[in-house]
This record gives structure tokens, C-alpha cells and sequence, in this order.
């Protein structure tokens, strides 16, 4: 009879569901229940005070949302954050530990100035993640013919009208890390 009442007793506080293990810079969903009005989750270090967060993002009424793990390799934690007396207090925590991140690139070796070019990029697919067409020498952040990974693995390129050699790039931009290269490919555009 008492183990049928505690299987009938409601929960009681929130709860959170979200991986323990994720490639660093990919994107996560993390699911809560009975959160509290005002409720953040958070990505932080252990030690971290709870108003010290690497990602926060308010979860207002959905029971679900997506955040994009650091870019870095390590430990980390989700936390389900409330507030008392205007301060954050943490309500809840779970491990994190990110793995080293890994892109791949395909795309033909060779294309004629201005012509499409077919392009594949996987990697953590993080939501400001690209891939880009680019000089060799530029740095990370340089812009060129690109699109997201997130969005779609997939796309068509327009190779550059100046002929030479260029550089298919696989850059995941991630908190902590900032754009990083993490695969290169090279294109000569002829």
C-alpha cells in the first residue's frame, strides 16, 4: 500500500535532462520540467559561482532548448538556475565533459573561376559554425563564399572570380574559443 502511494505521489522540484558527454562547440537540448518562473540553464565550470556562466539562456515556457557546448576540452556542468533574493542560486546540476572537436570537408579538387561548386562540411555544427572558402593565409574570421552546417551540410558554392589557390575551411565558432579552424581543404579555382 505505501509503495503504491509513492508511485502515485506526484514530483516534487524541477528536473533536468541533458548529455553528459558532447563534442566541444556542438549543440546540445537540454529538457527541464517543474522549472521555476525566471528559470536560466547554463553551462559552467564546476568551481564557477552560480552567476559566473560560460552559455546562459532563459528557458520562459518551453521545456526544451538548444545550447551550444564551449569550444574547449574539459569539464564542465549544466546547471538549472533560479533566483533568491535577486541573486541566481543554482537548483540543480549535471556533469559535462566535452570532447575534442573534429571536422570533416568534401568538394572537388579543382573548379572554374565562378562556377558552382559542390561542397559537405561535418563537424560539431554549431550554431555559428561555417564553412568558408578563403585565401590560405587568411585568419579564421575571414569571410568568403561559405554557409552554416547547422543549417544543412550541404551546399553549392560559387567559386571566387580570381583564379589561384584558396582554402574550403570547416571554422567552428564556439564560446571560449572564439572561430577556430578545425579542416581544410584545398581548391584551386582555375
Amino acid at each position: 500500500m505505501a509503495q503504491q502511494l509513492r508511485a502515485q505521489r506526484p514530483p516534487q522540484g524541477p528536473s533536468l535532462s541533458a548529455p553528459r558527454t558532447l563534442m566541444a562547440g556542438a549543440m546540445a537540448t537540454v529538457f527541464v520540467s517543474r522549472a521555476p518562473a525566471n528559470a536560466r540553464v547554463a553551462i559552467s565550470r564546476p568551481n564557477d559561482p552560480p552567476e559566473a556562466a560560460i552559455v546562459a539562456s532563459p528557458l520562459g515556457q518551453v521545456p526544451a532548448l538548444s545550447l551550444p557546448a564551449p569550444g574547449a576540452v574539459g569539464s564542465f556542468e549544466w546547471r538549472l538556475l533560479g533566483e533568491a533574493e535577486g541573486k541566481p542560486v543554482i537548483l540543480l546540476r549535471q556533469p559535462l565533459a566535452t570532447t575534442e572537436p573534429a571536422a570533416t570537408l568534401a568538394a572537388p579538387a579543382r573548379v572554374a573561376r565562378g562556377n558552382p561548386l559542390p561542397v559537405r562540411g561535418i563537424g560539431p555544427n554549431g550554431d555559428r559554425d561555417r564553412v568558408v572558402l578563403v585565401r590560405p593565409d587568411a585568419p579564421p574570421e575571414a569571410q568568403g563564399p561559405n554557409f552554416f552546417p547547422a543549417e544543412n551540410v550541404e551546399s553549392t558554392l560559387e567559386a571566387p572570380a580570381e583564379p589561384g589557390t584558396y582554402e574550403l575551411r570547416y571554422v567552428m565558432d564556439a564560446p571560449l574559443t572564439g572561430p577556430r579552424v578545425l579542416a581544410q581543404r584545398e581548391i584551386v579555382v582555375e
